[in-house]
């Protein structure tokens, strides 16, 4: 059987105009990205959300370039058809056009991924531009930028008055313009994201944002049900915290009662 065709830029564009929609989940390890990729999986993102889904933290802001690249390695190695996107973790492109450059194409080269991401808008076309110039695929997040949530004050809906609304939608324009090949938009009111999907020629990945958006992104430990993490933009497909705590549970017992293991599970 012939291995699939790497999704990439141009067919993810395909997708948009033939409304198709499109299927982005993070992914932080091999095995993980092994089975999201033979699930059928278009888009794996190395997420600076590792922070939070992996280590534990509050925000994605403890997140360095090393991490990202680290698990973009592995997840790289996993997938053989979905396109791998890592972000760009905080302040690692938004201090100089320089540096930004440097450390996408360390992303790529030791990473792996076949495009990096990064939040912002307007501000972030002169590095959108530099690095495209590279050769290095750009996807732009706009709404609630995860990495600037200190400075919204909290976990917030953006775009909900006109002037933010506003700000959005331009600043959707002007990625789409500095060459952006997709845009996720997180956590805006679903009638802007419809705007918005409705008037740019690339892809945009929803989540929070409502059905209008051309494709859909979740942290996969949230929608697996691992985390414990719930919101109303979630749905968990699978409750796999009961299920693996039950099967140690069921492990502890056999150990320390003796039933394992037993001499067929010797060598």
């Amino acid at each position: 059987m012939s291995q699939a065709k790497r999704v990439n830029v141009d067919s993810l564009q395909r997708m948009k105009r033939k409304g198709k929609r499109i299927t982005m989940l993070t992914a932080y390890d091999y095995f993980m990205a092994q089975v999201l990729d033979e699930a059928g999986v278009d888009l794996l993102l190395v997420g600076d959300t590792v922070g939070m889904a992996v280590g534990g933290h509050a925000t994605t802001i403890p997140v360095r370039l090393e991490h990202i690249v680290y698990h973009a390695d592995m997840v790289s190695r996993g997938a053989s058809r979905a396109m791998v996107i890592g972000d760009l973790p905080f302040l690692t492109y938004q201090v100089t056009v320089e540096a930004a450059i440097e450390n996408a194409g360390k992303l790529m080269q030791d990473g792996h991924v076949h495009g990096v991401k990064v939040e912002g808008g307007r501000a972030m076309v002169p590095f959108v531009k530099r690095v495209l110039r590279a050769g290095i695929p750009v996807m732009g997040h706009l709404g609630l930028t995860p990495q600037s949530v200190h400075r919204f004050g909290g976990w917030k809906v953006q775009g909900k008055d006109e002037r933010s609304a506003t700000q959005v939608y331009e600043a959707a324009q002007a990625l789409q313009d500095a060459g952006c090949f997709a845009i996720v938009l997180e956590a805006i009111p679903s009638e802007l994201a419809q705007r918005v999907t409705e008037s740019i020629e690339i892809p945009t990945i929803g989540i929070g944002a409502g059905p209008h958006c051309d494709g859909q992104v979740l942290v996969t430990p949230d929608m697996l049900g691992i985390t414990g993490f719930e919101a109303k933009y979630i749905k968990q497909y699978a409750q796999l915290r009961d299920t693996i705590r039950d099967a140690v549970e069921h492990y502890v017992d056999d150990v320390k009662e003796g039933r394992y293991p037993t001499e067929e599970h010797g060598y």
